[in-house]
């Protein structure tokens, strides 16, 4: 896990830290905190004031701006209600999305999976 000068933590290999969790998610929030998944990468920028600060943090770090989702993530709530499809930086109509909104069901699963690994299901903090 490598944290960005600006508080958002990239998680790749293992797990976020519940407590490094805790502490993005109070840091703007207090009951979510924003972030991006590379879904070809299965990486995950966590944190961050908008969407596009992690998203801006992955593509630096070299992932292509096609793969990146934005989605908004709330613990506490369950494996059901946990994950919002929610953010300016997917509305993409060169990519048939045309709201803020993951329109695409096999993307929405693929960052579900991939935010179940690496962040969390909805678990209380």
């Amino acid at each position: 896990m490598n944290v960005d000068p600006s508080g958002i933590v990239i998680v790749s290999d293992q797990p976020i830290d519940t407590a490094q969790l805790s502490e993005l998610v109070d840091r703007f929030f207090s009951d979510m905190v924003k972030l991006v998944v590379d879904v070809r990468r299965r990486v995950v920028a966590v944190g961050g004031e908008l969407h596009a600060d992690a998203e801006a943090v992955l593509l630096e770090g070299g992932s292509k701006q096609a793969d990146l989702w934005g989605a908004n993530y709330y613990p506490g709530l369950g494996p059901d209600d946990c994950l919002q499809f929610t953010a300016l930086i997917n509305i993409r109509p060169t990519q048939d999305n045309r709201a803020m909104e993951v329109q695409d069901p096999a993307i929405r699963e693929e960052m579900g999976a991939i935010v179940s690994e690496l962040v969390g299901q909805g678990e209380a903090l």
